[in-house]
């Protein structure tokens, strides 16, 4: 089993920056690719960043340039930076891990961008 933790989500205005982070335990070896995703309401679950396998990272178009993922693997803990947040950044971000054939997923953090 996978656990996946996440933290540091909130309110922040327009502009404005958020780290979150999001820790691992469990079975956690092999890992195929980790990151984040998001979900607006009304929208479906899409791909924020994430690292796969061989340390290759994958970046949302919307984010690129704005958003920084990485990684502690010393305490299994991935985070996201995310500068200049926009209104359409608002969502619930999710913490995803992938190995083998599973797909594990966190409970998520609100992400609120307004004024």
């Amino acid at each position: 089993q996978v656990q996946l933790v996440e933290s540091g989500g909130g309110l922040v205005q327009p502009g404005g920056s958020l780290r979150l982070s999001c820790a691992a335990s469990g079975s956690i070896s092999s890992i195929n690719a980790m990151g984040w995703y998001r979900q607006a309401p009304g929208e479906q679950r899409e791909l924020v960043a994430k690292f796969t396998r061989g340390g290759i990272t994958n970046y949302a178009d919307s984010v690129k340039g704005r958003f920084t993922i990485s990684r502690d693997n010393a305490k299994n803990t991935v985070y996201l930076q995310m500068n200049s947040l926009k209104p359409e950044d608002t969502a619930v971000y999710y913490c995803n891990l992938q190995r083998g054939l599973w797909s594990y997923w966190g409970q998520g953090t609100q992400v609120t961008v307004s004024s």
